[in-house]
C-alpha cells in the first residue's frame, strides 16, 4: 500500500503565509473605499488642527455642508450605479438632471399664480419627473433594441437634452418663487431638540437618504437588482437563462434618468433656480462615485452603500480643499487622481481573485 507523498513542513507554511496575505490585500482592496475615507477625514483634522487650531470633523457645520455637497453626485451616481452594474455607463445624466431643472422650474412658474403653492409643487414635480425620463427611455431603447454602444447612444442623448434644456431656458437660468419649494431646499429638520442640544438635517439631504434606502433596497433585495448583475456578469447567460434583458435594460436607463430629474429638481430647490447647467460638471464625480465605492465599469459588480462612501469621498474632498484655503481647482485634479487610484485598485483586486479584467 502506497504512502501518500511527505509534505515538507517550510512549503505548508509559506502557502499559509502567502494565502493570508493575498487575503488581507483582497480585503484591503474591497474596503478601500471607506479606508480612503478615513483617511480624508483624519488628514484634513489634523490640518485644521495645526494650521487654524480647529476641528473640521467635530464642526456641526462642516458636516451639514459636506452632507449638502454630497446630494447633487450622490442623486446622479445611484442610478449611474444601476447603469454601470449592467455593463453600461450613462453620460447623459448631467444634461438630463438640467433639463428637468429646467421643466421644473417652467411648469411651476405657470402654475404658481393658478394653483396653491403646494399643488404647483406637485404638479411642477410630477411633470419634470416624466420629461426626464423620456431621455432614459430614449437611451434604453437605442441600446437595448437597436444595439448602439452605450457610451454612443447615450453621448448623443447627453447633447440632445443640451439642446434642449438651453432652448427651453432661453439660455439663461430660470428663477423661481414658491416658498414651499425654497423652504424645502434651504431650510433644515430638526430631528433632536433635548436643551441646548439640537440635531438639525437639511431636508434636501434627508429626501436623499429616503431615496437611497430606496435604491438600496432595489438593488440587493429585488428580482431586478438580481438580474441587473446577471445582465452585467455575463449577458449570453442572462438571456439562456430567462432573463428579460431588453426590458431590464430599458427600466435600468429610465431610472438613472428619473435618478438625475430628482437631482435637478433639489437643485433647484437649493438655489430657487433652475439651470440648463445644473449637472455639467457632475457626471464625472457621478462615474467617480460609483468608481471609487468599488463598482467594476465592466459590469457585475457595485453596491449603493459603496457609491454613497464614493459621493462622501468626493464631498470631502471640495469642501476639505475649500476649508484649508486651498485653490478649488485643485479639486478637479484630487478627484481624478482618485480614479485613477480606485481603477488600479480595483484591477489588482481582479488579479487577485482571478476575476476578469477586460473583455
Amino acid at each position: 500500500m502506497s504512502q501518500p507523498p511527505a509534505t515538507n513542513p517550510i512549503d505548508e507554511l509559506v502557502a499559509e503565509r502567502t494565502t493570508w496575505a493575498g487575503s488581507v490585500r483582497s480585503t484591503a482592496a474591497s474596503m478601500r473605499a471607506w479606508i480612503f475615507l478615513f483617511l480624508l477625514l483624519v488628514g484634513f483634522e489634523i490640518w485644521a488642527q495645526l494650521a487654524y487650531h480647529t476641528t473640521f470633523l467635530f464642526n456641526p457645520f462642516n458636516a451639514s455642508s459636506i452632507a449638502v455637497f454630497t446630494v447633487g453626485p450622490l442623486l446622479l451616481a445611484l442610478g449611474q450605479t444601476f447603469v454601470v452594474i449592467s455593463g453600461g455607463i450613462d453620460l447623459s445624466v448631467g444634461f438630463t438632471m438640467g433639463l428637468a431643472a429646467v421643466v421644473f422650474s417652467k411648469i411651476l412658474n405657470l402654475s404658481s399664480g393658478v394653483l396653491p403653492d403646494p399643488l404647483a409643487l406637485v404638479v411642477a414635480l410630477v411633470v419634470a419627473l416624466l420629461a426626464s425620463a423620456v431621455p432614459g427611455l430614449i437611451n434604453g431603447l437605442l441600446i437595448a433594441i437597436l444595439r448602439v454602444p452605450p457610451f454612443i447612444g447615450t453621448l448623443g442623448m447627453y447633447g440632445v437634452a443640451r439642446g434642449i434644456a438651453y432652448l427651453m431656458a432661453g439660455g439663461t437660468t430660470v428663477p423661481i418663487s414658491n416658498p414651499v419649494v425654497s423652504f424645502i431646499g434651504n431650510q433644515p429638520l430638526t430631528l433632536i431638540s433635548i436643551g441646548d442640544f439640537h440635531v438639525s438635517v437639511p431636508i434636501i439631504v434627508l429626501i436623499t437618504i429616503l431615496l437611497t434606502v430606496a435604491m438600496m433596497f432595489t438593488l440587493s433585495q429585488s428580482r431586478f437588482g438580481r438580474h441587473l448583475y446577471a445582465i452585467g456578469g455575463n449577458r449570453q447567460a442572462s438571456l439562456r437563462a430567462g432573463i428579460n434583458v431588453t426590458r431590464n435594460t430599458i427600466a435600468l436607463y429610465i431610472l438613472s434618468a428619473v435618478s438625475a430629474g430628482l437631482g435637478g429638481i433639489l437643485y433647484t430647490a437649493r438655489f430657487t433656480a433652475g439651470a440648463p447647467q445644473a449637472g455639467e460638471t457632475l457626471l464625472l464625480d457621478s462615474i467617480a462615485a460609483v468608481v471609487i465605492g468599488g463598482a467594476s465599469l465592466f459590469g457585475g459588480s457595485g453596491t449603493i452603500t459603496g457609491t454613497v462612501i464614493g459621493a462622501l469621498i468626493i464631498a470631502v474632498i471640495q469642501y476639505g480643499l475649500v476649508f484649508v484655503n486651498v485653490e478649488p481647482f485643485w479639486q478637479f485634479v484630487a478627484v481624478g487622481v482618485v480614479i485613477i487610484i480606485s481603477v488600479l485598485v480595483d484591477q489588482t483586486q481582479k488579479q487577485l481573485t482571478g476575476d476578469r479584467t477586460d473583455e
